[in-house]
């Protein structure tokens, strides 16, 4: 693992319409530690729902470069909708690329994190064009509410940054696609949600 990637990650932060929502962004668009802002859509599926009852339909995704720095920021705006933040601990590949930002798909691993699963799984997503880069990584959930379940996959996700001009359903097919094509492996990969990228914001 290399240590300029462990600090990394998604940061996705409720929209909502109150003060502290908008300081937390100000903050976060002034912040030198992100480099991406994006207004995104979240569709989690069924079993993400059953984990995350209490979720956005919207959210500010931001894309940081020091955890630390971004969870204290968060943590001063007591947001009861719980924020998540996905840690990146080990890259599975990046594509150079100039185009937007359109989707970032978040998996989790029920079974099938041996070296030899994680080199599979980099194989195939590696030949998925329009996947610009796929990491390794964790979640930490910044909430003032109590969760009723703990996620148990939290130290065990995938995430695909997927560029293109497509539309966003076509997108959300493409990675279905390749999740299956990923279980086929004998890898258990299963969908936590989908951001589709809106708007960028910084």
């Amino acid at each position: 693992m290399s240590g300029a990637t462990s600090e990394g990650g998604y940061v996705c932060v409720p929209y909502l319409q109150n003060n502290d929502f908008t300081t937390l962004r100000n903050t976060l668009q002034n912040s030198n530690s992100i480099d991406d802002m994006y207004f995104a859509t979240a569709t989690f599926s069924e079993d993400g729902r059953a984990y995350f009852p209490s979720h956005s339909n919207t959210y500010l995704l931001a894309r940081f470069k020091n955890r630390s720095q971004v969870m204290s920021e968060i943590e001063k705006c007591n947001l009861s909708t719980p924020t998540f933040v996905f840690t990146k601990n080990d890259e599975l590949f990046e594509r150079l690329t100039s185009d937007n930002l359109n989707l970032v798909s978040i998996y989790y691993l029920e079974y099938g994190d041996t070296m030899s699963d994680l080199s599979d799984l980099g194989f195939i997503v590696a030949k998925r064009h329009r996947v610009q880069r796929a990491d390794l990584g964790s979640l930490k959930l910044s909430t003032t509410q109590t969760q009723k379940f703990t996620f148990p996959y939290e130290g065990n996700l995938v995430f695909l940054e997927v560029t293109s001009d497509s539309k966003h359903q076509a997108d959300n097919k493409y990675c279905e696609k390749t999740r299956k094509e990923v279980q086929r492996k004998g890898i258990g990969m299963t969908t936590l949600l989908n951001l589709s990228v809106i708007e960028k914001l910084k």
